[in-house]
């Protein structure tokens, strides 16, 4: 049960290895959360990151969970339940695939489909049932901003996390008076917190907004570029600052995120109840605008 503040005591992660779960978990300790079940496939990452949410003094236990093993789901969680009641789950497990192998090797999406979709309806739907039992708590579950519209670049993981989303916010409405609240969180691009040679925080560099002068070529890819942002621009109805960044590339600085910002919005999401996140906000009015631009145009759009 939450404490007299609102705290919630204890909290069950579905992929006990996720940067932003662990973050997340981080957040919640330190706000008095003292109970956490990590649950994940048995590994060292696994087991490492138990022994660092004891450091922050936490009663911490690992769970063996498989996502691709549905048939399990029932029993393996519900002897976490069994345990006690719990006030938050949250389910982080996924995986992105690669879109170009997965195209030629369609086992390959089919496993992506089966762990960010069909694996999470049957946790979401076992956890959302011994939540409704128990008469309390929250579910969280990780959507994307990729399941919003669909890209060349990565179809198969955002078709799989937009039909996680659709059934999250389902479900969200069949628990509506049980006592039982579930968010959806949809961040952007998610970047580690510090810059590596192997994986940069940085974002690739934008296009220079265009000036006046006259020595750049009128039919220039910046050119295109700009034009195509500018149209894209003139189809919204959300002000002209909004309407610059629905025209900007989906890894642009204003979309960029970190586990940490996620984590964050995540903690202050679960305080006010809410039933969607998105990281950073401004990626509301972004894909509010983006859903609404003709696919020929939203082609051009360097995404």
């Amino acid at each position: 049960m939450k404490d007299a503040f609102g705290a919630p005591q204890s909290l069950l992660v579905l992929g006990g290895t996720s940067r932003i779960a662990l973050a997340t978990a981080r957040r919640l300790v330190a706000a008095r959360t003292r109970t956490v079940r990590l649950a994940g496939r048995p590994s060292p990452a696994l087991e490492s990151a138990a022994e660092e949410l004891r450091a922050y003094g936490a009663d911490v236990s690992t769970v063996d969970f498989d996502a691709l093993a549905p048939e399990t789901h029932e029993t393996v969680l519900g002897k976490v339940f069994a345990e006690g009641d719990i006030d938050v789950v949250l389910l982080a497990f996924g995986i992105a695939g690669d879109q170009e192998r997965d195209e030629e090797e369609p086992l390959g999406a089919v496993r992506v489909a089966q762990t960010n979709y069909t694996g999470a309806v049957s946790a979401g739907l076992v956890c959302a049932g011994r939540l409704q039992a128990q008469g309390h708590g929250s579910l969280v579950v990780l959507s994307s901003v990729a399941g919003e519209r669909a890209r060349r670049a990565d179809f198969i993981y955002g078709s799989s996390k937009a039909g996680l989303d659709t059934f999250a916010q389902g479900l969200g409405e069949a628990l509506r008076g049980t006592g039982v609240h579930v968010m959806v969180v949809r961040p952007g691009v998610v970047r580690p917190e510090t810059a590596t040679p192997a994986e940069p925080a940085a974002p690739r560099p934008t296009t220079p907004r265009p000036t006046t002068s006259r020595s750049m070529p009128p039919q220039s890819a910046p050119s295109r570029i700009t034009a195509a942002r500018g149209t894209a621009a003139r189809l919204t109805r959300y002000g002209d600052a909004a309407s610059r960044i629905a025209a900007a590339p989906l890894e642009a600085p204003p979309l960029v995120t970190t586990p940490d910002a996620v984590a964050t919005a995540i903690v202050t999401g679960l305080r006010r109840r809410s039933g969607t996140v998105w990281v950073p906000g401004a990626l509301r009015v972004v894909m509010s605008a983006l859903r609404h631009v003709p696919r020929p145009l939203f082609r051009r759009l360097p995404m």
